[in-house]
């Protein structure tokens, strides 16, 4: 029987990407900045060379955070019927807030699971 060499314990994508933890360890962080990535782990050295996620969190942003806002100035036109003013001075910080926020989540979740799918192929070069 072969034993498992791993050398760390699987961890969860989901909860990993939206704390933008290291997909490996779960330990370091993920993001230079607000929505840059790191160069490498701090805790356990993984190249985050490796981490594409292209256009993907962005597309879930647009639909999740578009249908979010869009359904709020809807239900606030229809109810309330306020000027146009008090739209764009809610709506357009809570828009931006809330696509910055939801497009950190995304990118560390599709990260995370990049970084499981090719850990399981045995792309991954440490």
């Amino acid at each position: 029987m072969s034993e498992d060499s791993a050398h760390f314990p699987p961890v969860d994508p989901v909860k990993t990407g939206i704390k933008g933890c290291c997909p490996r360890c779960g330990q370091g962080k993920l993001f230079d900045g607000l929505l840059g990535l790191k160069p490498r782990c701090a805790s356990c050295s993984l190249d985050y060379s490796f981490a594409d996620s292209g256009d993907g969190p962005a597309v879930f942003v647009i639909l999740i955070v578009g249908f979010i806002i869009i359904g709020m100035v809807l239900w606030l036109e229809v109810n309330y019927g306020p000027p146009i003013w008090v739209h764009i001075l809610l709506f357009g910080p809570l828009t931006i807030i809330l696509s910055l926020l939801t497009l950190r989540w995304f990118k560390g979740i599709l990260i995370a699971m990049q970084y499981r799918h090719k850990a399981r192929e045995g792309r991954l070069s440490d």
